[in-house]
């Protein structure tokens, strides 16, 4: 494996460096590793933006292989192709997301719905190379290098800061919504108001649905109306929750942590679906929820190839991307605790320019 303390440059490796946690649950530090030189299909891409996602805290706090450099949803600029490359050209700006490989010959795979491959995908960070079997390391990073099948064409016409964050939870909510033909005549509950819920809501509003936004916070509710949202309701508010029954075709549940998922079990349709996006350690529901009215409690991964590239271009037809706010990159411990505390509408994307070389690049 390669070493991430040597600075030599080889024909194999490229001396690249980043913000890692060196140990579980530490703070960022800056940190210089190793990337591997180009293969045929691949580009390096020069690291312009890249997204706060919250699962990068919890990678961050979890069993994760350490040092870790976190970072899932970068826009930057092709700064080198490999020798086979015909999809983009040196100066292309491009988006990466969490997925940098799979098997490519499963089924899934071979359906574009790479996030279900049967062997596991590799993800951008934290990952183990299919082919070297070195850590991949994300994008809080000056620079990456990935196999061309994961990388896309940033939409026209969107700002690059904001355009971050759709290739984790712009596609993470828009597949979902496409799978279960949310559109016109639907009328469709989104769960939580955070970096997922509101890119949720400005996606089913542009699909067409009718959108009704679910909040523990009273001060998110005009938030979620100009987002796209008809309706926002109190989910604590039991009379509230009360008139919703047999209400919604679908519900998209965002929220990470466990909470009462009865109250929208409750408010589906007959052969209606309760989409759990947030995956906290256990579910809080009566499975005879389920029965009254054949409803379904289902979940999702994060999006494959075709869907991220459907999801780019309805944003620019659509004009939408994530509503952000741009750190330095020395900001990033701060940006964690205001994400932790729910301070943050609605996701963090680090400037990356301001990522300092450590001087034993530099000299």
């Amino acid at each position: 494996m390669p070493s991430n303390t040597s600075l030599e440059r080889n024909r194999s490796l490229r001396c690249c460096y980043g913000l890692a946690a060196l140990g579980q649950g530490d703070r960022l530090v800056s940190w210089v590793f190793d990337r591997r030189e180009l293969r045929p299909n691949d580009i390096a891409v020069k690291i312009q933006f890249c997204g706060v996602c919250h699962s990068d805290l919890h990678a961050i706090r979890g069993k994760s292989r350490f040092p870790l450099v976190p970072g899932h949803e970068m826009v930057g600029e092709v700064t080198a192709i490999g020798a086979d490359v015909t999809k983009f050209q040196i100066g292309d700006a491009v988006v990466v997301g969490t997925i940098v490989d799979s098997c490519r010959q499963c089924p899934p795979c071979k359906s574009h719905l790479e996030q279900y491959c049967r062997e596991g995908v590799t993800n951008t960070y934290d990952g183990i190379d299919r082919h070297d079997g070195s850590i991949t390391r994300g994008g809080y990073s000056n620079e990456y290098v990935v196999d061309t099948h994961f990388a896309y064409h940033i939409p026209s016409g969107l700002d690059p800061a904001s355009v971050a964050p759709l290739l984790c939870a712009g596609v993470t909510t828009w597949s979902p919504l496409r799978h279960w033909d949310v559109g016109p005549g639907k009328t469709v509950g989104i769960v939580g108001l955070g970096g997922l819920g509101h890119m949720a809501v400005k996606f089913a509003h542009a699909l067409g649905a009718h959108v009704v936004l679910f909040s523990t916070s009273a001060g998110k509710l005009a938030d979620a109306k100009a987002l796209g949202a008809n309706e926002a309701i109190v989910s604590t508010d039991e009379a509230q929750m009360a008139g919703q029954a047999s209400r919604f075709d679908f519900i998209l549940d965002t929220v990470s942590s466990r909470h009462p998922l009865n109250p929208y079990l409750r408010s589906l349709k007959l052969d209606g679906t309760l989409c759990c996006l947030g995956i906290p350690a256990d579910m809080d529901f009566s499975p005879v929820f389920l029965t009254m009215g054949r409803r379904r409690l289902a979940s999702s991964g994060v999006g494959g190839t075709r869907e991220t590239q459907e999801m780019l271009d309805f944003c620019s037809q659509h004009n939408i991307s994530a509503d952000v706010e741009i750190i330095s990159a020395a900001d990033i411990d701060d940006g964690f605790e205001r994400l932790e505390r729910g301070e943050v509408r609605y996701r963090l994307v680090i400037d990356m320019s301001t990522l300092e070389a450590p001087a034993r690049v530099t000299a």
